[in-house]
């Protein structure tokens, strides 16, 4: 059977550099010039048929279909990477299986990993590939960290992050005499939806006692990484989980439209059959996580 599928190594520079949003970074990461970083990701590109990256100042900025195509296959190379480190080092140490939902994965949980890495370096990390239809029983896989707001008998849900709905705008959406200072500056500008939770500006405006129809979306979009591109560019605000935009709004790349936060049912849950031990070592990234997903304080 003939395969479609880019090489590893092809996929290996293209997550490096989206994570690092710089060709040199990735090559040294991977240990490579920067010419073959180059040519790898131009390979990938000619063989998906689109680009993957925008030069913008000094970085490597992902496109649009880019980050699309990041999110899909950074799970699966992560799930080989881990796989194939287990077997190469033969290593006896405890090993945590772990399945996570992708956006989660690549907004949140990948950038924070390393810190789990250093304070627990005994347990090998793996993770599965994400399954929608998942029923959370898998015998290979300790644990699922799914979104959701009831779970099925017999599975212990244990909220982590993500139940925070914000506005986010494009920076300048906050500046000159135009400026949104209320929320009806905020409802007047066109409103981008995400399609999968297209209720997430109604839940928003019930939470803050607005009894007005909510408005029809301008444009909707299937992920938060094309919806936050689409902020990004000046199309309109949104409404999404924090916890999914915190770099990007460190960044300044989006900014808070509002500091008018609401609560919502639904968020990201560490799951496991209950009927199922905990391992010591999902017992450490249970608390681990727990203290990742803290709020933190911050000084004045």
């Amino acid at each position: 059977m003939r395969m479609h599928s880019p090489s590893l190594s092809e996929l290996h520079a293209f997550a490096a550099a989206a994570r690092l949003g710089s060709y040199s970074l990735a090559a040294q990461e991977l240990y490579v010039t920067q010419g073959g970083i180059s040519r790898a990701i131009a390979r990938l590109e000619e063989h998906l048929g689109f680009a993957l990256f925008e030069r913008l100042g000094r970085r490597n900025t992902l496109t649009p279909a880019g980050q699309e195509y990041l999110q899909a296959v950074e799970p699966s190379v992560m799930a080989i990477e881990a796989a194939s480190a287990a077997a190469r080092r033969r290593r006896h140490g405890p090993q945590l299986r772990l399945s996570v939902t992708p956006t989660l994965f690549s907004h949140w949980l990948i950038p924070r990993l390393p810190d789990f890495n250093a304070r627990y370096p005994q347990v090998m990390l793996s993770f599965s590939p994400y399954r929608r239809d998942d029923p959370l029983t898998a015998p290979e896989i300790d644990a699922w960290i799914r979104v959701g707001a009831a779970w099925p008998a017999g599975i212990e849900a244990e909220y982590v992050v993500g139940r925070d709905l914000i506005p986010i705008c494009h920076p300048r959406e906050l500046q000159g005499r135009d400026a949104i200072r209320s929320v009806q500056d905020l409802l007047a500008r066109p409103l981008l939806f995400h399609t999968n939770y297209p209720g997430n500006w109604a839940c928003w405006m019930q939470e803050r006692g607005l009894s007005q129809a909510c408005p029809t979306p301008a444009a909707d979009f299937e992920t938060v990484a094309l919806l936050v591109q689409a902020v990004a560019a000046g199309m309109g605000v949104a409404m999404v989980q924090r916890c999914l935009v915190e770099e990007d709004l460190a960044t300044g790349r989006v900014a808070l439209a509002l500091d008018a936060p609401v609560n919502i049912e639904r968020g990201y849950f560490l799951c496991r059959p209950a009927n199922r031990a905990a391992t010591e070592a999902l017992d450490q990234f249970r608390c681990w996580i727990r203290e990742q997903a803290a709020p933190k304080a911050v000084s004045l």
